[in-house]
């Protein structure tokens, strides 16, 4: 029994000390970065931070962002198909071209942040803050059905 229990304490510390499981682990900050065609595709980076960050061209694509901080970035012609950005911070970042494509939005803050050209097939917008003028530009390009969530793209919206 005293065994055991030795194996077992010896063990929870090495988890706990050594292997940091990925669930503890602390976010990345990369606020202010050039991180120019970066790929972080697949990557676990919940909580991270990427303010005032130039990621024109980078692919973020089934990326885990929830939670991250993309605030006054540049995310142009970036690949965020099927990224995960619960939560996420998003207002005053550039979209321009970019590809959100089955991507989930929810309760992301995307004020005051530019989508001009973006693709939005599938996206999940459910209860994001959007300023109205971008509301009526997405609803022009909204189409499709998010694959995590069956959530349509327009229904997120609010699209008429």
């Amino acid at each position: 029994m005293w065994r055991s229990l030795i194996i077992g304490f010896s063990l929870m510390i090495y988890l706990c000390t050594v292997a940091v499981p990925p669930c503890l682990a602390k976010p990345l900050s990369f606020s202010h970065a050039m991180l120019r065609g970066r790929d972080f595709s697949g990557q676990e980076l919940a909580g991270s931070g990427f303010a005032n960050a130039n990621m024109e061209g980078a692919n973020f694509s089934h990326a885990d962002l929830r939670g991250a901080v993309f605030s006054a970035s540049i995310l142009r012609n970036a690949n965020l198909e099927g990224a995960d950005l619960t939560d996420a911070m998003l207002d005053q970042t550039d979209f321009a071209n970019a590809n959100l494509s089955d991507a989930i939005l929810n309760s992301t803050i995307l004020l005051r942040s530019t989508f001009d050209f973006v693709k939005i097939d599938g996206t999940d917008f459910t209860d994001a803050m959007l300023d109205g003028a971008q509301v009526k530009w997405l609803c022009r390009r909204a189409r499709g059905v998010n694959s995590k969530t069956g959530v349509d793209t327009r229904a997120s919206l609010g699209c008429d």
